[in-house]
């Protein structure tokens, strides 16, 4: 049977709808697992922990109205809540940096708006702390907000996509809505207890928080409360506790009018309303706790049923789909064997071709038939299909691969070497001209005509240095040698008579160090480059700085310039070409505007040198240039004369 007729079968091999049908249905059970299994995670992390702050800052806000009120005995209180307060506060802030991909936008923004509200805790405590009853309404103000924020969390944990537990939270929300108008209750009268009055404000603030609750948990809570919920909230709202609370309300709301001042005389004893809320306030915490700890058994017992319904959903299609993949084995048992044999071989050719590419990059001759392993045909299968034909594509492909990067190859090494070779015949004019050039500066005297003869040789001098720099990226050294070890000045100076604005650089050298004979060049052109391009990226008439001083390692020269300095990323760029220059084909970055900096790295390769650019103190740019030791020489050479100062106009290149 052929390829084509085999992929036919397949193609209509009841088996693919199949695994397409339970890839769908296994996805989508185990998405809907993992974002309630995230829900609920959230619930724990930040829903919980967040129940503890909503309780302590409701007492926290009752002890700070007494504070500003001047009750006695309200400070120490107050101290101690605050501890209380932190320690769920910071519990808080450490569960619920909620950060799951799975997590809905409302409850992000929840969270980061009540973590955002907590942070102003420490600025309202020291309010409280210094002011006096005039900061009363901003103190309830903020408190009250805290808590509203913390109670839009509650409700964004509630919004699950879990129909049923969603149903079941709502009453939980509410019955804190409902413990937050009666603590709303407790701190407004703790503003007026010690003056026996309240504001017209805060009685209209007490009067909607009494009607508040009312309305909350006669509507809202105790219809949609479990029978057993229900019961305990009737046995709290019968009680004595509850009827003393009642009393104290409604004797606070009888109707009175305001004093000369505009005050409202509270008639109801602090201590009833204290020990009333005393008693309530724990009975309520039971309460909610127990409708918290249902809902999230509830929620647990739900996810749990959505992993075990993943599971079998799973499984069955699962195995479903082996039977299918058993159907069809038997038909394609061949086929995924020829294939799996093709692939092996076309990575293994695969692998092998970069690998060749590379040889031939650095100048390797390979031999194109012996490198161009072919594709085998399985001597147990003689089958001539697509597969066979496909192998022999192959075959062909990587052959006429190989064939043309030889070629390629051959073209790049004739073209470097054509470089060179016209590289090397205008070096050997230019060489003659300067020799020329220094008989005519020798025999001359004129000031106008050393000036006009000091210029050529200048100009000179840089074009021996570009000519020198085609050989270094045609891939050769350069041509100039010498046979005695140089000071580093006359180095600097040779670099700096090598560039057109070489009047702007400014030479700093610490002690008399020497130069090994074989580094004088490539040190030389190195620190020409650098000047020119710091000179390029400076504006006139800043200066360019070349300093250099020994160092542990060897001897470092610093090119700083106070131009516009580069990129960090260019700056990265930089260095990353500094240590692993690349060969670089002439042609194809003909118009690169790095192509100094590639023959820096090229020559930084050869000798060993190390070169690093950073970001000038100025704005500009500073390469450091470390020549090692192995290329310095101890002490000086006693037959060459000392360095000594010379003129800027007379700066000159060395000879070679």
């Amino acid at each position: 049977m052929s390829l084509r007729t085999a992929l036919l079968v397949l193609a209509f091999v009841p088996g693919i709808a199949l695994v397409a049908l339970w890839g769908v249905t296994s996805g989508q059970t185990l998405f809907d697992f993992q974002r309630q299994a995230a829900q609920g995670l959230l619930a724990e992390k930040a829903g919980q922990p967040s129940n503890v702050v909503y309780y302590n800052l409701q007492e926290e806000r009752r002890l700070s109205a007494e504070v500003l009120a001047r009750r006695d005995g309200a400070t120490a209180d107050l101290a101690r809540q605050r501890e209380l307060t932190d320690e769920a506060v910071d519990r808080f802030r450490s569960l619920s940096d909620v950060t799951e991909d799975d997590a809905p936008r409302e409850v992000l923004d929840a969270v980061a708006g009540a973590r955002q509200a907590i942070s102003q805790l420490p600025a309202q405590r020291a309010l409280v702390d210094g002011g006096d009853r005039d900061q009363q309404e901003a103190v309830y103000d903020y408190y009250t907000n805290l808590i509203a924020v913390d109670l839009k969390l509650f409700t964004a944990l509630s919004h699950v996509d879990n129909g049923r537990i969603t149903t079941l939270s709502q009453p939980l929300v509410d019955l804190f809505w409902a413990k937050e108008m009666i603590s709303r209750s407790d701190a407004l009268l703790a503003r007026g207890w010690e003056r026996g009055r309240l504001s017209t404000r805060e009685y209209q603030q007490f009067r909607q928080a009494v009607a508040g609750q009312s309305f909350v948990h006669a509507t809202k809570v105790v219809p949609f409360l479990p029978d057993d919920e229900k019961a305990e909230w009737e046995a709290i709202t019968g009680s004595a506790a509850w009827q003393a609370k009642t009393r104290v309300e409604n004797a606070v709301l009888r109707p009175a009018d305001p004093d000369s001042s505009g005050d409202i005389r509270i008639r109801a004893e602090e201590r009833t309303w204290r020990d009333a809320m005393d008693t309530l306030t724990p009975r309520l915490k039971t309460l909610m706790e127990q409708r918290t700890a249902h809902v999230v058994e509830e929620g647990k017992g739900s996810v749990m049923s959505l992993l075990f319904r993943m599971v079998l959903t799973t499984v069955v299609g699962l195995l479903a789909v082996v039977a299918v993949i058993w159907t069809t084995w038997r038909l394609t048992r061949n086929l995924r064997r020829r294939i799996s044999r093709l692939q092996e071989q076309a990575e293994a050719l695969e692998k092998a071709l970069p690998d060749v590419v590379e040889r031939l990059g650095q100048g390797e001759r390979i031999d194109v038939e012996a490198e161009a392993r072919a594709i085998q045909q399985d001597d147990q299968d003689r089958a001539s299909d697509e597969l066979t034909r496909l192998g022999e594509a192959l075959n062909l492909a990587r052959t006429s691969a190989l064939e043309a990067a030889v070629r390629q190859a051959d073209q790049h090494r004739g073209f470097e070497r054509l470089l060179q070779r016209i590289a090397r015949r205008t070096q050997q004019l230019i060489g003659q001209q300067l020799k020329k050039l220094d008989e005519l500066e020798r025999r001359h005297e004129d000031p106008e005509v050393l000036d006009g003869l000091f210029d050529l040789d200048h100009l000179t001098a840089r074009l021996r240095r570009y000519e020198e720099n085609l050989v270094i990226l045609a891939g050769g050294s350069p041509h100039r040698r010498w046979r005695k070890p140089v000071p580093l000045l006359d180095v600097m100076r040779s670099a700096q008579g090598e560039v057109q604005d070489y009047r702007r650089v400014m030479l700093d050298l610490d002690g008399s160090p020497w130069l090994s004979a074989r580094a004088v060049g490539p040190v030389s052109h190195v620190l020409a480059e650098l000047i020119e391009n710091a000179l390029a990226f400076s504006r006139p008439p800043s200066p360019v700085e070349v300093r250099a001083a020994a160092v542990s390692r060897g001897l470092a020269i610093e090119v700083e310039d106070r131009g516009l300095g580069m990129e960090e990323d260019q700056l990265a760029d930089a260095n990353e070409l500094m240590r692993r220059p690349p060969r670089m084909d002439v042609l194809a970055h003909s118009d690169d505007i790095r192509l100094g900096l590639h023959v820096i790295a090229r020559l930084a390769s050869q000798y060993g040198l190390r070169v690093e650019f950073r970001s000038s103190a100025y704005g500009g740019t500073r390469a450091v240039v470390l020549v090692p030791h192995e290329l310095t020489v101890a002490g000086t050479d006693p037959e060459a004369p000392a360095p000594s100062a010379v003129p800027v106009h007379a700066v000159a290149p060395l000879a070679g």
